[in-house]
């Protein structure tokens, strides 16, 4: 089974994973979870289980911070005021940032492709 197909099925992840997953240190998450009511993930003997539900708020987060550059209070109040418009846009730039990926992939196999061709000519 594929890591991508055990992640699907996970109902719980660990701060590491959910780090690793986002790119995020795991002070940043702790903060964060801190700072959004939104992110609350389970506690068990004071180790952190995050659930899908938590990982798309840590994203949206993420988009507010990070992407756009707001400040701690200014995405809480867009969470609160706007959040379905929130989560459309923030879907949206990660669907580019995927394309994107594949595009820069595309680019890579295509300049392998013509090094590969030019070296075997005689």
């Amino acid at each position: 089974m594929g890591l991508k197909k055990e992640q699907e099925q996970k109902l719980y992840y660990s701060i590491k994973e959910v780090s690793q997953m986002l790119g995020l240190n795991a002070p940043t998450l702790r903060f964060w979870e801190k700072e959004f009511k939104e992110i609350a993930p389970q506690r068990k003997k004071g180790i952190r289980f995050y659930r899908k539900e938590d990982i798309q708020q840590i994203r949206l987060v993420y988009y507010l911070r990070i992407v756009r550059g707001m400040t701690l209070a200014g995405a809480r109040q867009r969470l609160k005021d706007n959040k379905d418009e929130t989560v459309n846009q923030a879907e949206i730039y990660n669907r580019l940032e995927q394309i994107r990926g594949e595009l820069l992939s595309l680019i890579d196999a295509l300049d392998a492709y013509d090094q590969q061709s030019y070296l075997s000519q005689p």
